[in-house]
């Protein structure tokens, strides 16, 4: 009886044991998302990659204490019913610590009330929208990353009453919370300057945006804001360019990695993708202005090492790093006994540099604030390239 006790007792001390803190043993650590490797948004599949890569270089360098990390990220194909199915695989089967980096705002909705329920951790998801941050009560232990959909179109909303007053402004927007966010947004930020004179929505499953854009055209505007995911973003650059409509556009930073904007300007022109606006919040890899820094080259270098066929130039990569870096500076600041309600905790306690992102941002958060990321900066992209200017601004609505 008593060699039992000792044999449960020792178990339990390494993590294995049936109190342990799901997704944690002596050696490894277990995260998991859903990603859209394949679908319409196979684009973000490189987000999960290149997070699970920065993963293995910090397994190499012995870990979080010790401990390497595991993670699993499964295909979704950007549909619904399969994150909701993937997740319950993930926290049920795969007993995963935390939900991290999944993709797609609407996928991050449906799981919420799950996972809160459970009180598993729904940590530094790939959406800014609003509902994320503003029913942070309701929902504690989820989060997203990206600064708010709301506060990027009031972006856009500002710049054109600053400085087109008059633009007369068509919009194409997802179907979703996502877009209506931007779009919401938007006509907060104009603050009655500016006109929209034509909205179009599409859904994620539509083959293509062309009546959508003809009717946008129609409308007679100078202005075309696309909220957008990549592979609409450049139906609608290649659908404005076909029907010779040449307007000031602005495009959402969730489809400005520079090999979809290098596809959009090939597939159209290089007149029609010049000047384009959007906003950043990390340094841009592929810009001379970045070459010598040492966290660009350290993306290169772990890209070199242990995602070997990606291309340095599909920034999503990037951006799975820059998650991931705040992903490990969580779970070290949650201390070698980990738990799901510490990890959470310390979530909601950040105050972090992250050498991904533009010198001068803070990941900052409280359980009062659930956005990590409040100050972005305006681009354009001129001569193939994203090009910053102006100085942070402030990315809530």
């Amino acid at each position: 009886m008593i060699s039992h006790l000792a044999a449960a007792a020792a178990a339990i001390a390494l993590g294995s044991g049936p109190a342990a803190t799901p997704g944690v043993t002596a050696t490894t650590i277990t995260i998991g998302g859903t990603i859209p490797i394949s679908g319409p948004a196979a684009a973000y599949g490189s987000v999960g990659r290149g997070a699970d890569a920065y993963f293995e270089y910090v397994n190499a360098k012995g870990g979080v204490f010790g401990r390497k990390i595991v993670y699993k990220y499964l295909d979704d194909e950007f549909d619904v019913a399969k994150t909701i199915t993937l997740t319950r695989q993930l926290v049920e089967q795969d007993q995963v610590l935390a939900i991290f980096n999944s993709v797609g705002t609407e996928h991050a909705l449906a799981i919420r009330s799950y996972l809160n329920d459970r009180q598993v951790p729904q940590l530094f998801l790939g959406s800014g929208v609003s509902k994320l941050a503003t029913e942070h009560a309701k929902y504690p232990w989820s989060m997203g990353y990206l600064p708010s959909f709301a506060g990027e179109g009031a972006i856009y909303g500002r710049y054109v009453a600053a400085h087109r007053p008059k633009a007369r402004i068509a919009v194409l927007y997802e179907n979703s919370d996502f877009g209506k966010d931007m779009l919401n947004g938007l006509r907060h930020g104009l603050g009655g300057k500016g006109k929209i004179v034509g909205t179009q929505a599409y859904e994620v499953t539509d083959n293509d945006v062309a009546s959508q854009m003809a009717k946008l055209k129609s409308s007679g505007a100078d202005t075309l804001m696309l909220f957008a995911t990549p592979k609409f973003a450049i139906f609608g650059y290649v659908g404005a360019f076909r029907l010779g409509w040449h307007p000031q556009v602005y495009v959402t930073s969730v489809s400005i990695s520079p090999d979809i904007m290098k596809i959009a300007r090939v597939a159209s022109s290089r007149k029609q993708v010049e000047g384009s606006i959007s906003i950043a919040f990390v340094k841009d890899p592929t810009s001379k202005q970045w070459a010598k820094d040492k966290t660009v080259r350290l993306y290169k270098a772990i890209l070199q090492r242990f995602l070997p066929s990606a291309k340095p130039d599909d920034v999503f990569n990037y951006y799975g790093m820059a998650v991931a870096y705040t992903m490990v500076d969580t779970l070290k600041k949650a201390g070698r006994n980990l738990t799901r309600a510490g990890v959470l905790k310390v979530a909601t306690h950040l105050d972090e540099t992250n050498p991904f992102l533009l010198p001068g941002l803070r990941i900052k958060t409280s359980p009062n604030d659930y956005y990590p990321i409040d100050r972005v900066k305006l681009a354009r992209y001129r001569t193939n390239q994203w090009q910053f200017f102006g100085e942070f601004v402030n990315a809530r609505d």
